[in-house]
């Protein structure tokens, strides 16, 4: 286990990343994707790499720790990567549904935190409101993982851009067109697109834009990175020339009410074959799952060759393996290169 894992064929053309990788990761939780900022974010993407790559180098890494994920939302992919990402390096998963009643239901969530320090190495939370998940890791001495809340999230969005550099390499050179209702998804790719000096479009109805805050954040981190922003109403001037095309649901968990309300606005930002024709030839169609086929996205685009959405649900996985390693300090010492050595 001590042995030096060989250099990745991606590290370079990958941007720098940090001299030494520490034994352990330099911000205390991963809350929001502002928590990594530039060099975390391409630390997590450099050893999803290598953990790819390589999974047995890693398999005893995170021995004897243990993880919980408390779940007030349903989950597929999130659940079964981080359960089986937690397993894969030697580590315990533990699930606790918490679907129907909000966590800190019975009693407060400092309780609860001062609890959950006591018995285990990390918290995993899947929750309604961000407010849920700072009130954790505020509380809690362990790590706190945002697995999604109302607000973002960070693990999807490094998924994301994982898979993006693996299918055209700098992703300092794509430009990603994200389509739809500016939720949770669109702020991480917002803030994730800052960090890595991508470039991104927004398009979104009047009404549905980004929160302000996030994309403010996004902003100032594009100026240290040159990443590019642009917010616009105009899905076809979004997508044109683009390497990528993103879409979600056009109602999130928790806003079904409305789902009435936005199934008569948002048909102009349906992504089907005629909006992907004016995206570059070789873009790749994107969307972080479950998809409600015929809606933001017609199985055309769904099912085509250009479509790379099981490709980023796997590497859901490979992230999720790194963020867990990075928190909580794993037994394997890596070699880390400068793109630029």
């Amino acid at each position: 286990m001590n042995n030096p894992v060989p250099s990745s064929p991606l590290q370079s053309r990958a941007p720098s990343v940090p001299e030494t990788f520490p034994g352990t990761f330099w911000c205390p939780d991963l809350v929001s994707t502002r928590d990594l900022g530039p060099q975390g974010a391409q630390a997590v993407l450099h050893l999803a790499e290598l953990m790819k790559s390589r999974p047995s180098v890693f398999q005893r890494s995170l021995a004897g720790k243990q993880m919980v994920m408390f779940f007030e939302k349903p989950s597929l992919r999130t659940r079964l990567t981080f359960e089986a990402g937690m397993t894969s390096l030697g580590g315990t998963a533990m699930f606790v549904d918490q679907s129907q009643s909000r966590l800190d239901a019975r009693e407060t969530l400092s309780d609860i935190a001062r609890n959950l320090e006591r018995w285990v190495d990390v918290i995993v939370l899947r929750t309604f409101t961000q407010e849920t998940i700072e009130g954790m890791a505020r509380f809690a001495s362990v790590p706190v993982i945002n697995a999604l809340s109302d607000l973002e999230h960070p693990c999807q969005a490094l998924a994301d851009y994982f898979t993006l550099q693996e299918r055209f390499g700098d992703v300092r050179k794509i430009s990603l067109a994200y389509v739809g209702d500016g939720n949770n998804v669109a702020h991480s790719l917002l803030l994730t697109c800052a960090c890595l000096g991508s470039s991104i479009r927004i398009a979104t109805p009047k009404g549905y834009a980004p929160n302000p805050q996030i994309v403010a954040d996004a902003r100032k981190l594009a100026k240290q990175t040159g990443a590019r922003i642009e917010l616009l109403t105009d899905p076809h001037a979004a997508v044109t020339g683009v390497d990528a095309v993103y879409t979600d649901a056009w109602a999130s968990m928790g806003q079904e009410q409305e789902a009435t309300k936005r199934a008569e606005i948002f048909p102009p930002y349906q992504v089907n074959r005629q909006l992907m024709a004016e995206a570059a030839s070789h873009a790749a169609f994107m969307h972080c799952l479950p998809a409600h086929r015929g809606e933001e996205v017609t199985d055309e685009v769904m099912d085509s060759d250009n479509s790379v959405i099981f490709e980023q649900a796997e590497n859901r996985l490979h992230v999720q393996k790194s963020i867990l390693y990075l928190l909580l300090g794993g037994a394997v010492r890596l070699p880390v290169r400068s793109a630029h050595a």
